[in-house]
Order: C-alpha cells, then sequence, then structure tokens
C-alpha cells in the first residue's frame, strides 16, 4: 500500500470534518437562531458536503480495502464523515497504526 492512499483519505476527513461542522453551524443560524443569509449558506454548505462526502466514501473504502480492515473498521471510517467531528477522531486514530505499517514495509536505509 502507497503512502499517497494515507494522504488523500486524511485530506478528505478533514475536508469533510470542517464543511459538517460549518453545515451544522448553518443549520442552528437557519432554524435557532433565524439569521439571514444562513438559508443560503447552509444550501451551498450542504450541497459541497454531500459531493465531497462521496469523494471521501470512495477514498476510504479504497483506504480500508487496501489495509484488509475487517467490514465493522471498515463501516465505522466509512460513517465518520456523516457524525460532526467524528472523522477528525477516527483520521487520528487510525494514521498511527497504518503509518506503523509503512515503517515495516519500507526497507531500512542503506548507509555508506
Amino acid at each position: 500500500m502507497k503512502k499517497s492512499v494515507l494522504t488523500r483519505y486524511r485530506v478528505m476527513a478533514y475536508v469533510t470534518g470542517v464543511l459538517l461542522i460549518l453545515l451544522c453551524l448553518g443549520m442552528i443560524a437557519k432554524y435557532l437562531l433565524k439569521m439571514d443569509g444562513a438559508d443560503d449558506f447552509t444550501r451551498v454548505v450542504s450541497i459541497a458536503h454531500g459531493w465531497l462526502y462521496v469523494i471521501y466514501l470512495v477514498f476510504a473504502f479504497d483506504l480500508g480495502a487496501k489495509a484488509k480492515w475487517p467490514v465493522k473498521k471498515q463501516l465505522w471510517v466509512l460513517l465518520a464523515g456523516t457524525i460532526p467531528t467524528a472523522a477528525f477522531f477516527v483520521e487520528r486514530r487510525i494514521t498511527p497504526e497504518l503509518e506503523a505499517r509503512f515503517a515495516e514495509d519500507s526497507p531500512a536505509a542503506v548507509k555508506a
């Protein structure tokens, strides 16, 4: 497995997480605070989050398939993009595990 698979997952996890937080704040502004302009903001952010979540799903599934995760762990990672702030915690939990695997797979540097 290449390290780029992990990198693109991590980028999409952060993007999805930030957009989901913005969407929640927009919903609060729209429905609880009844702010002007919150409707347009919520519409734009929800569309962006929806499309980017699909890309997150593709990258997360690719990562899980290449890491040979069990189905339960794979679902846990896939659903993290739907729960506010969960993508950050899940990404922080799986990154060290996979980076350790990269360290094991890479050959030791040869000194002259």
